[in-house]
């Protein structure tokens, strides 16, 4: 029971030092550096500046042609609203390969 004791304090000890240490380290230049640049990372990632904001953007009218394009593509998919194939057609065909047929009149050996 003495033995838990004295590990149990040892413990204690050595977390009260690994604490000791950081807030000792947090006073030195070399940690307070990369803690600011990643704040302010987060701080533009959470707030960011008016100015890359999603709803001031500029409305930007398509030209007639792209316009064109547009009107004639979304009528092509109103038509082909019906079922739709379950396979794709694919422009590939297999052709049977000769591998593992047993052709009688082959007299090559089988291993050489």
């Amino acid at each position: 029971m003495k033995r838990l004791n004295i590990q149990f304090i040892i413990f204690w000890i050595m977390i009260a030092l690994a604490a000791l240490g950081i807030v000792l380290n947090l006073f030195t230049p070399e940690f307070f550096i990369p803690l600011i640049v990643v704040g302010v990372v987060f701080i533009l990632y959470k707030f960011p500046p008016s100015r890359f904001s999603k709803t001031q953007r500029p409305k930007i009218k398509p030209s007639k042609k792209t316009a064109a394009k547009m009107a004639a593509r979304s009528n092509t998919s109103r038509k082909s609203s019906g079922p739709s194939p379950k396979r794709k057609q694919y422009p590939f065909q297999v052709i049977d390969g000769q591998k593992g047929k047993n052709d009688p009149s082959d007299d090559a050996p089988k291993y050489h």
